[in-house]
């Protein structure tokens, strides 16, 4: 299995973030990529190369054009603003009651407008690294168009909670939607996007959440006491075309092995009967009991399972790395996870 990966995905490195009402360590650093890397290499999984270079138009598939033109621009905003900080965090949002309709021309409120919480920072390289973090699942989804069986994009920043013109939890470009419609333009017929994930995919639900072409199944902590908040229910079931082709698992805090793996069965079901052509794996490694924003108790074992699991599905997969925040155990739980799918396919064939 390759693994694509490029050091521009380092250069967004936010030092602090708003997480409970308070200002604190941010969780989504730089470390994180290179200690899975330094692990995936001492695995021996497979050759680790780097992204190839794409034209925006398959960003600009999934994502509205002003929301992309803010993050190519960002940073030059904030100069122009006389801004010295050097991370960016929103302060306003245009909630209930206000307007939508027209972009702010001060910086202030442009954040606010294409955000929607303040764990988010921007930095003077976010754009920079979010490309690539993008150009690394596009790369990854070429692979699997090529013939490959399975693909791992380590893709840094994540992406799935970024919607098609907002950003937040960590998020600023769906990696996991990019190549899931990248595919589909490039003949694939059918997607799946299983998001295995701590948090909601909140952005992958509602780019898709009305499309018959795109499945996708999330596997999360119960959005009624957990980030995001406001998507994630049961009840979303997708509207329109995409009416039943949308799948969401809330399980409760504290949940052990047993639970998950029963809700992880439902999904693969779901899949089965959807009968996708390629499997894109929204890969969280926060269910893990030792993550600091984690409620969740998944052992390391449990990814080598989950990774088998997968397998068992009998389709090409893209990995796409999403959460994981307990860095030191990073590197080893999501080696397990992509061994135990490998391991899987070997001997299945």
């Amino acid at each position: 299995m390759k693994t694509i990966f490029s050091p521009d995905q380092l250069l967004h490195a936010p030092t602090k973030e708003i997480s409970d009402g308070k200002l604190v360590p941010a969780n989504e650093i730089p470390s994180r990529a290179e200690i899975v890397l330094e692990h995936l290499r001492k695995a021996q999984l497979g050759d680790v190369i780097e992204p190839r270079n794409f034209s925006l138009q398959p960003i600009l598939k999934v994502h509205d054009a002003d929301y992309v033109t803010f993050l190519q621009n960002f940073w030059q905003f904030w100069q122009e603003a006389e801004r010295s900080e050097e991370e960016a965090i929103p302060f306003v949002w245009p909630v209930h009651g206000l307007r939508h309709d027209i972009v702010p021309e001060h910086i202030d409120g442009k954040l606010g407008y294409y955000s929607f919480d303040a764990g988010t920072p921007m930095v003077a390289h976010t754009w920079k690294s979010v490309r690539k973090s993008a150009e690394t699942a596009l790369t990854g989804a070429d692979l699997i168009l090529k013939g490959e069986n399975s693909a791992f994009a380590l893709c840094r920043p994540p992406g799935h909670h970024a919607h098609r013109r907002l950003y937040g939890g960590y998020c600023f470009l769906n990696n996991a939607a990019i190549a899931a419609q990248y595919l589909r333009d490039n003949g694939v017929g059918k997607v799946t996007i299983f998001d295995v994930d701590y948090h909601h995919g909140n952005g992958t639900q509602a780019i898709f959440y009305d499309r018959a072409d795109v499945q996708f199944l999330s596997i999360h902590a119960d959005p009624k006491v957990e980030f995001p908040y406001f998507l994630g229910h049961a009840n979303e079931r997708g509207l329109k075309e995409g009416a039943g082709y949308n799948h969401n698992y809330p399980l409760p805090h504290g949940t052990q092995w047993d639970q998950w793996e029963e809700a992880m069965e439902e999904a693969c079901r779901a899949i089965v009967k959807f009968a996708p052509d390629v499997i894109v794996i929204s890969l969280g490694m926060d269910p893990y009991e030792k993550d600091p924003i984690s409620k969740f108790k998944l052992k390391s074992g449990d990814f080598l399972k989950i990774g088998a699991r997968l397998a068992k599905l009998g389709k090409p997969a893209l990995f796409v790395m999403e959460g994981g925040y307990a860095v030191g155990d990073l590197g080893v739980n999501c080696t397990n996870a992509l061994t135990g799918y490998l391991d899987a396919v070997t001997v299945s064939t």
